[in-house]
């Protein structure tokens, strides 16, 4: 059963406070970045912080006209994104800034791209999927077969008889 893989990129790493994708994958595009971006820079303008990027637009996305029929090449260059997966922090911001102005900020960036995110502190649990990692949960625990959900095999013969004859005896 799939769990959402992996725990990596989950939890801050330089800054104290941050934003967490909670959907499912998300194809976010290089302009939606920049202005989550400047709205987070509008809102801490004046304070002393460090912003830091944990995901990149590195994926080009090529587009071509709606009125155009299938084959005839791959399409004009349209814009640059990035494949986001579940849990994955965005945005993290390192300084002397208070925690409700940073939430603030976080909240209105949130607001301006795609899908739903959590405010996200320094020492919070990882993630897999989007189920929290700790207190009683562990990555092994998420990983093992889940326990009842064996189906048991068809009985060929039962359903064999069941069944009409489809070539006549």
């Amino acid at each position: 059963m799939p769990t959402g893989g992996s725990t990596r990129g989950t939890t801050l790493v330089w800054g104290d406070y941050g934003i967490r994708l909670r959907d499912h994958d998300r194809r976010i595009s290089a302009s939606q970045l920049k202005i989550a971006d400047a709205t987070i820079r509008q809102r801490l303008r004046g304070m002393k912080y460090r912003l830091y990027h944990r995901v990149c637009a590195n994926i080009g996305v090529y587009t071509s006209g709606n009125d155009q029929r299938m084959g005839k090449g791959k399409g004009s260059f349209d814009y640059w994104a990035a494949r986001v997966a579940v849990s994955k922090v965005i945005f993290e911001l390192k300084g002397e800034v208070h925690e409700q102005v940073v939430r603030d900020a976080m909240r209105l960036a949130g607001n301006k791209l795609p899908g739903n995110y959590e405010f996200v502190r320094k020492g919070d649990p990882p993630v897999m999927g989007i189920t929290k990692v700790g207190e009683g949960m562990s990555e092994d625990l998420l990983r093992r077969p889940r326990l009842g959900s064996e189906v048991p095999p068809p009985n060929l013969q039962d359903i064999a008889s069941r069944m009409p004859a489809t070539t006549p005896a």
